[in-house]
Parts: C-alpha cells; sequence; structure tokens
C-alpha cells in the first residue's frame, strides 16, 4: 500500500468566526490498482461542550492536553474520500455545502485542484446525513452540485431522515439538522439508490453497519486484492478522546450508548486487523490506523 501527502494550496484570507484557515490538501493511498484520495471541505469551529460536557472532566483535561486540544473549542478537519477504480469515481460524502458554516465548504475548490469537475463524479455514497456531509449536494443557487451522479444511502439512514417525526423528535438544537436533511433528500429522491449492511454497494466497497452517531450511519471497507481501508465517516469522529477512551459519551452521537458500543467494536476490528482507516475528521487528511495501548486506542497518522 503506498501512500503520499501533498498540500496544493492554502487560503490566505481570514474566515469568519476566527477560523482555521482551512488547507486544500491531499493524503493518497493505493488499494490495489484503485486510488482512495482525501480531499478537504475545510473545518468545523464547535464549542467543546459539543462534544465533551458527559465526560469525567477530571481524566479529561490531561488528553486533551496531550493531544494539544483546548477543552473550549474545538476544530476538527473535515476530510471527504474519493475513490477512484479506472471506471467509477466515488465521493463519500457532500461536504457542508455554502450555507453551513463560514469555515466549511470548500470541497468545490478542492476538487478543482485535484484535476475534477463536479461532472466527474459517478457516484457520491452517505455516510450518514448530517449537514456537514450532505448539505454540499446543493450549490448556491439550490442546484445539484454533483449532476450526473448518482447518490446512494443506507435504507435505515434515509428512512430515519425521510420521516416527517424526525424533526419533532430530534431535540431542538437538531431540528434544523432533520430539515435540512429532508431538503437534500427530496432533492436526490430521483437518483438515489439504497443499500443495507453487508452488501457490496459498488465493486470494492462493502457497507458496514456502524449506528449511534446517527441511526442509520454506515462504514465502507474498501477492498482491492489484499489491499483493504475503511472509511469511517462519524463513527470515529475525533484523534484524542474517541481512541483514548472510546467507552466515553460524546455529545456529538445522536445515541450516545450506541455509538459507544460501535466505536469500541470498530477500534477493536481496525487494531486486531492492522486496517487503515480513513476519519471523517481526523487530523492531515483523515488517514491512518488505530494502535491499541494499555487504556484505549492512539490513532496513528500515515508517514508522509
Amino acid at each position: 500500500m503506498r501512500l503520499t501527502r501533498r498540500h496544493l494550496m492554502a487560503t490566505g484570507a481570514s474566515l469568519p468566526l476566527a477560523a482555521a484557515l482551512p488547507r486544500w490538501s491531499l493524503a493518497d493511498i493505493s488499494l490495489g490498482d484503485a486510488t482512495v484520495t482525501t480531499v478537504s471541505d475545510g473545518n468545523l469551529v464547535l464549542p467543546g461542550d459539543f462534544i465533551f460536557e458527559q465526560m469525567p472532566q477530571d481524566e479529561l483535561l490531561p488528553i486533551l492536553d496531550a493531544a494539544g486540544q483546548s477543552r473550549g473549542e474545538v476544530r476538527p478537519e473535515c476530510n471527504l474520500t474519493l475513490y477512484r477504480d479506472g471506471t467509477n469515481t466515488v465521493l463519500f460524502d457532500a461536504g457542508a455545502g455554502p450555507n453551513f458554516m463560514p469555515s466549511a465548504g470548500t470541497l468545490p475548490a478542492s476538487l478543482e485542484a485535484a484535476g475534477l469537475a463536479p461532472e466527474d463524479i459517478t457516484h457520491v455514497v452517505f455516510t450518514h446525513a448530517h449537514p456537514d456531509h450532505i448539505w454540499g449536494i446543493l450549490d448556491d443557487f439550490g442546484d445539484l452540485l454533483f449532476p450526473q451522479a448518482v447518490y446512494m444511502m443506507g435504507r435505515a439512514e434515509w428512512a430515519y431522515w425521510w420521516d416527517p417525526e424526525t424533526v419533532n423528535t430530534i431535540g431542538a438544537e437538531r431540528a434544523a439538522f432533520a430539515v435540512g436533511a429532508k431538503n437534500r433528500l427530496e432533492a436526490i429522491e430521483d437518483a438515489v439508490a439504497f443499500f443495507d449492511d453487508g452488501e457490496e454497494v459498488l465493486p470494492g466497497i462493502f457497507a458496514v453497519s456502524t449506528p449511534g452517531h446517527t441511526p442509520g450511519h454506515m462504514s465502507f471497507e474498501l477492498r482491492r486484492g489484499t489491499d483493504a481501508a475503511m472509511v469511517i465517516g462519524d463513527a470515529i469522529a475525533n484523534h484524542h478522546v474517541a481512541f483514548a477512551r472510546p467507552e466515553w459519551p460524546s455529545g456529538s452521537d445522536q445515541n450516545p450508548i450506541m455509538a459507544v458500543a460501535t466505536r469500541k467494536a470498530l477500534l477493536d476490528r481496525l487494531a486486531a486487523e492492522d486496517l487503515t482507516l480513513i476519519g471523517f475528521h481526523l487530523p492531515e487528511g483523515g488517514i491512518g490506523r488505530a494502535e491499541a495501548t494499555e487504556t484505549g486506542y492512539r490513532f496513528v497518522e500515515m508517514d508522509a
């Protein structure tokens, strides 16, 4: 398996909300005759309580200090995975688009930097339908950004966000998520294909159910010959606490108890199989592996 990294460009202007400057960077691995590339959609800017509030604070702070992570604010990268096998050009998730957060939504520029136009994307495969993963299917004019693509989503995830009762049950702080998701699902209703856990979604791409962050969250095993990697979306949503203490509930998960069980099982598998992982919110392009420690795991970035 070959890995390269290259930083194509960086913005030179300040962003609102004092957001970190997004790097339109790429990290590549080869899987047999296929190539997997992460492309940046910028980053999020979130209050620390969104993730950390439910955790034991006396144990949390040393972990954050060791990772150089502030307790008050987090600015996770948004890394979309691009899979090219010579026939299909598959994008996992669609980014945040222009209307979610000023520090995110850089995917169109990142694709251009990678030498791709939106029309080159043959499939958009969703891990889940949170804003930073699906709102980017619509451009500034409300039109589909990827007009030639087939959109693919797990059946359970689609059913959850399509349900008119979701906006009433998801909680006031996430009600906008439900409204925005339903709007995007309506836009792709005539171009969507569904799949279930364990199915081969496309050649060499297998769906792996990883619920908890959302009810129907999916990860994907990419396999070409003897090479494999796992696109994990937000099943493991940060590189510090989620690895060091996977049993701690996170406020970013819609079902924290289910998400804990999923995260622990996924980390067990990733470490046991020494499987390359690709995380949406993990640093430096999100590609690395999980290494077991005495008390949990740690995220090991791929060497440059």
